[in-house]
């Protein structure tokens, strides 16, 4: 839990202690002293954090949800579960930020519990209004390693096992890769899909990429943006849907905010797309709203036939 600072604005030394053993993990050294320059303003930090767990429970915390398009039938499929944080004072927060300095201070764990758990309430609820769908969640790499939090992950959302997806940076495994790898695949195990987000922001290794049990690649979204036919772009695009294919992984596309650039995904052979185009990201009301207009009334051409109800066509 949260463990204030002293009144003179100082770290207590146990705090500093599991501090610099995170920066240490971080930078490959097996052992370091407190880097106060790296870190910034340690009070000030855990102030932050200190608020942000305040506002898990008090509503300034919340989830948004992007929706994802299937290519293939032409309807959505399912929704990336994204945290937004509105300070009472500050305002709006950048996950980045705040996400980020979870990481640091341990705070990470607590946040991508509460993450978890109001998915899982939202989509219930959504369900029940017919529309079953696959939540996607974030899973830190700070948190690959940890077993007991992994089988925690394992026994909560494995209870609705083709509910849910995790997505996962392929830099996760590299820290430690038996044991991650071990933790994914117990998480594969549960029946627990596995998705490598972020394809091609760093250095993707693909020997990494044939060992992490995926069942997922999500390319990043710098590629989509960029991506017009015939350029060097689309062809790295199209390139890394075919090998992923051929390693029976789907292919996610994000950052999609043209029609051009979504048909020529289509064409490419992309599975599912995600970006503006399809939605910004959405509260779980303007998400119940945005479903409902998915469903339409379609009046049969036969006289007499009676109106069914079909999937909207992005």
């Amino acid at each position: 839990g949260y463990v204030p600072v002293s009144e003179t604005g100082a770290l207590p030394p146990i705090d500093l202690a599991v501090i610099a053993i995170t920066q240490a993990r971080s930078s490959g050294e097996v052992m370091m002293a407190f880097d106060a320059a790296s870190y910034g303003d340690p009070s000030g930090t855990l102030s932050m954090m200190s608020e942000l767990m305040a506002g898990l429970h008090n509503g300034s915390v919340s989830l948004f949800y992007q929706p994802k398009y299937d290519l293939r039938r032409g309807e959505i499929c399912g929704v990336e579960a994204l945290l937004r944080w509105t300070h009472p004072e500050r305002g709006f927060i950048s996950p980045d930020v705040f996400v980020t300095n979870a990481e640091e201070t341990g705070h990470i764990k607590p946040l991508t519990r509460w993450v978890v758990e109001q998915a899982m309430m939202d989509r219930k609820s959504i369900g029940v209004r017919a529309h079953p769908m696959k939540f996607a969640i974030n899973l830190s790499g700070r948190l690959v390693a940890d077993r007991a939090f992994i089988e925690w992950l394992a026994v909560t959302m494995g209870a609705e096992p083709d509910g849910f997806c995790l997505e996962v940076t392929e830099t996760a495994v590299i820290d430690d890769p038996v044991v991650a790898l071990e933790n994914i695949q117990h998480l594969r195990d549960a029946g627990i899909e596995i998705s490598i987000d972020d394809y091609g922001s760093g250095l993707s290794s693909l020997s990494y990429l044939k060992q992490i049990p995926a069942h997922e690649l999500k390319i990043d979204k710098a590629f989509i943006l960029a991506m017009k036919a015939g350029s060097s772009d689309a062809l790295l695009v199209k390139s890394t849907i075919d090998l992923a294919h051929t390693l029976g992984l789907k292919v996610v596309a994000e950052g999609v905010e043209t029609d051009e650039v979504l048909k020529l995904l289509a064409v490419m052979g992309a599975d599912t797309a995600q970006g503006y185009y399809i939605s910004r990201p959405l509260s779980f009301e303007r998400l119940e709203a945005f479903l409902a207009e998915q469903v339409v009334e379609v009046v049969p051409s036969s006289p007499g036939s009676k109106p069914v109800k079909a999937r909207r066509i992005v």
